[in-house]
């Protein structure tokens, strides 16, 4: 999901799929803009020279709202990154796509209540962290914690406005679940540690308390891991004291065909259910 650039691909077809895939329906400002760019050379040869992962369009969208770029038209938004490319192409390669979607808790929830109460929450690719704070009263949590490569802070406003960025236009109910989320995460706030899924994880495992459910879980976050390295985290997770839920896109760790646009919600590897990328969506298997 999310645009993720492949081997192969062609650029254009990247953003094209983008566009109607992902932003038809829901943004009709990004549907556009991602439309223009995958029929543009030179702004498709810009972004082209950027390594693999950092092509994607979310972050060139992402960026140029950090940097102040038009967003109403497309003829404006490429004159504004084409004059302005040095500072975009430059955030585009130091930040990430750490989406930090609260409402795609809502679609956790249901499997999480299914669970032995209480739990011990460790979400992988937790970015700030903002999914570990279910509301289902069904739901107990006694321990949250997250692991990232680029952990965010709720402390720090840098990192906020990025996930601000994030948030798609003209989606103002998004934002503002995210600036609530943000204000619970600073009352509360959950132990985040930067590593790597494989060679990291362990340790925090460990530090879960013995007398809760251990839950480790993932939105949307291998599709930019290695397929090797893919393989190597579901055999660590099928050796888990614990229970194991993922939320991908369909073909990422398993074949389970989805409806178009939705993810595949799986409990210890077993598919259970079909969810939107933003929460906005939840069918039982």
């Amino acid at each position: 999901m999310n645009g993720l650039p492949q081997d192969g691909v062609d650029l254009a077809i990247t953003y094209r799929t983008f566009a109607t895939r992902e932003a038809a329906g829901h943004c009709a400002i990004y549907e556009t803009l991602c439309l223009g760019v995958a029929g543009d050379p030179e702004l498709l040869a810009r972004i082209g020279t950027l390594p693999l992962p950092k092509r994607q369009p979310n972050l060139l969208l992402a960026s140029a709202r950090w940097h102040g770029g038009p967003m109403d038209s497309y003829p404006r938004f490429r004159a504004w990154v084409l004059e302005n490319w040095e500072q975009v192409a430059t955030t585009m390669a130091q930040r990430r796509t750490q989406t930090n979607e609260a409402a795609r808790m809502d679609t956790i929830q249901p499997v999480l209540a299914t669970l032995p109460q209480p739990l011990a929450l460790l979400e992988v690719g937790a970015s700030a962290g903002l999914c570990l704070y279910p509301d289902d009263p069904n739901v107990e949590v006694v321990w949250r914690a997250g692991i990232d490569l680029n952990p965010l802070s709720v402390a720090n406003p840098d990192d906020v406005r990025w996930l601000e960025c994030l948030v798609w236009p003209s989606q103002p109910h998004r934002l503002q679940r995210l600036r609530q989320a943000v204000e619970i995460a600073r009352r509360n706030p959950p132990l985040l540690v930067q590593g790597d899924l494989n060679h990291d994880l362990d340790p925090l495992v460990e530090q879960a308390p013995k007398d809760a459910t251990l839950v480790v879980f993932h939105t949307a976050v291998l599709a930019y891991v290695q397929p090797a390295q893919r393989v190597a985290f579901a055999a660590k997770m099928h050796a888990l004291h614990g229970h194991w839920v993922s939320n991908e896109a369909p073909g990422v760790i398993n074949d389970v065909v989805a409806p178009p646009g939705l993810n595949v919600l799986a409990l210890d590897g077993t598919p259970v259910a079909f969810t939107g990328p933003h929460g906005q969506v939840f069918q039982w298997i």
